[in-house]
């Protein structure tokens, strides 16, 4: 079956983006290896959200596991009826790349908003702990020379970029992967029976609410 196939490719695609992210968020609790900033409740408030972890990981890692499991084509015959194992697969498979797109959502928004304020970190300036980069909405990105503003902890700011933006396209790939496996999963829907055409697929999906 091509559509289990192509799942399944997904599925393993999938699963090693969430790892990714997983690893990516745990490297955000300690920088340059450190514990203890973590310890001393010295990170930034994006960074304890999980979005990696939580979002681009562990929820993404339930349609991966879905998407492998239905290379055999079949839904357990949907109850002994045969007839409808196909569609229940397309459903499935549906229902899973949505929770997906929440998971991979939260990861994009997260990330991109961590970037936008910026780390948490001790200044030389004002000599504590603040978002120095905050009200700059993003700009400080590019004015590497205020970089060095950030004493604690060393190169805060160039962790806190590489990955984010990291976790910020494993998740744009994640999103855009699980939203092609939903419209695989659509034509299949629609052309289960009638062995539509694909082109002619959401012409005959979105007709069927009319």
């Amino acid at each position: 079956m091509c559509f289990g196939r192509c799942a399944r490719c997904v599925g393993y695609k999938l699963l090693i983006l969430a790892l990714l992210c997983i690893v990516a968020n745990i490297l955000l609790y300690f920088p340059n290896g450190e514990t203890r900033f973590a310890s001393e409740h010295h990170l930034g408030k994006y960074v304890e959200c999980l979005h990696g972890i939580l979002g681009g990981g562990f929820l993404v890692l339930i349609p991966a596991a879905v998407f492998i499991g239905l290379h055999n084509g079949d839904c357990c015959g949907c109850f002994g009826h045969g007839g409808c194992g196909k569609s229940c697969v397309m459903l499935s498979s549906v229902l899973a790349a949505f929770v997906g797109i929440l998971g991979s959502g939260y990861c994009i928004i997260i990330s991109a908003l961590g970037l936008s304020q910026g780390p948490y970190c001790f200044t030389h300036l004002q000599r504590n702990w603040i978002y120095p980069f905050a009200d700059s909405s993003g700009g400080y990105l590019f004015e590497y020379n205020k970089w060095s503003e950030c004493q604690e902890p060393q190169n805060i700011v160039q962790w806190n970029v590489t990955l984010f933006s990291i976790l910020l396209v494993l998740g744009g790939i994640e999103f855009i992967l699980c939203f092609i496996q939903i419209i695989n999963g659509l034509c299949g829907l629609c052309s289960d029976e009638e062995a539509l055409p694909e082109w002619n697929c959401f012409t005959a999906w979105f007709g069927s609410f009319s």
